[in-house]
């Protein structure tokens, strides 16, 4: 009897239900290949889902999450998970893997795409491709007991979240209602940055298609939110995504190692065995925190198909001396300017 023919093709709505089960089952699967994150992506984004499944026999044997992303006077490029960090290709077997990148290859080349990029958390071995480790990811395994947690920092780190609560009064709580004021916090903690944020419609769009598959958590003092978090359920990884803070917070509250140590309580309560902190780049700022505050990093293996003369690894990114005016005018504008062109710019920036 012969073995079942490998079939690779674009994935359907018809596929969502078995195409998340085969997500939800793979080591590499996460919450951004999931179809919500997609169908998200579309919506907030107009990014149109190139997403490939593999089967064999009927069976699901891979997923490459792909969507057709725009871009400011060019073609569009297509990312594996965009608006996400990982966007592995999830296959049994390497010759699965192989398969889904060729008819992505295959099928970008005929649509025109300059630009291919795959946001891998492990190294495909796909020497084709070029290279880029620009980002790490940082991620603190968890002990067995909550209690165990702030005893892994070191003293002075725990005197400044102990602190927070016992000095400064802030209160851990949790609750979808705050999703507003992460919203707001988020946008205020970017422009600090000189970043644009999250347009209103990305946070519309992820309650819709992904609510059950993240927690909100909020620090308060009194009745203000001072802070709030977003952390998605990643099987056995919990993974803090977003966080927004007031301006003073970190500066009087040390508000954000605050939300670091409660949301790991909160997620050894329940069963995780790891913390995700999220992507930084390389020899930075926030990467020296994050390093600081116990996490391990390890290098993301994003990788690069040039499909066209003049095509290049994207280098708009705040590591760019380029972009530093850009910034420091994007950190002075009002907070409800912000608002406004971050609906505009937030589809060019995947």
């Amino acid at each position: 009897m012969s073995a079942p023919e490998l079939e690779v093709r674009p994935v359907s709505g018809a596929d969502d239900v078995r195409a998340d089960e085969y997500v939800r089952g793979h080591r590499l699967g996460s919450v951004f290949h999931l179809s919500g994150w997609a169908r998200a992506a579309a919506d907030a984004f107009g990014a149109t889902p190139e997403s490939l499944l593999a089967t064999e026999g009927g069976q699901v044997v891979g997923l490459l999450p792909l969507s057709a992303c725009r871009r400011v006077f060019m073609p569009r490029t297509w990312i594996s998970a965009p608006w996400g960090v990982y966007g592995d290709v999830l296959a049994d077997r390497p010759e699965v893997l192989t398969a889904l990148v060729d008819a992505a290859l295959e099928r970008a080349r005929a649509a025109g795409i300059p630009r291919l990029e795959l946001r891998c958390r492990e190294d495909p071995e796909l020497d084709s491709l070029v290279p880029s480790e620009l980002y790490s990811t940082y991620t603190k395994p968890l002990p067995e007991d909550p209690g165990e947690v702030l005893a892994a920092y070191k003293k002075s780190e725990r005197r400044y979240i102990r602190l927070a609560e016992s000095r400064h009064g802030l209160r851990f709580v949790e609750g979808g209602q705050h999703q507003a004021a992460l919203q707001r916090l988020f946008l205020s903690s970017k422009r600090a940055l000189g970043s644009p944020g999250l347009s209103r419609a990305w946070w519309t769009a992820l309650e819709r298609h992904l609510s059950a598959e993240y927690t909100i958590h909020a620090a308060l003092k009194g009745d203000e939110v001072v802070a709030a978090t977003l952390t998605f359920h990643n099987k056995a990884e919990a993974a803090m995504f977003y966080i927004g803070t007031t301006p003073q917070a970190n500066r009087e509250y040390q508000a954000t190692k605050y939300m670091i140590a409660r949301c790991s309580e909160w997620a050894v309560e329940r069963g995780y065995k790891t913390f995700d902190l999220g992507r930084s780049r390389r020899g930075t700022g926030a990467a020296a925190f994050k390093e600081h505050q116990g996490f391990q990093s390890a290098p993301l293996h994003y990788r690069y198909a040039l499909l066209s003369d003049g095509a290049t690894v994207p280098s708009f990114n705040p590591s760019n001396p380029k972009t530093a005016l850009a910034r420091k005018a994007w950190a002075k504008l009002p907070l409800w300017t912000c608002d406004l062109l971050t609906a505009q710019l937030g589809r060019f920036l995947a």
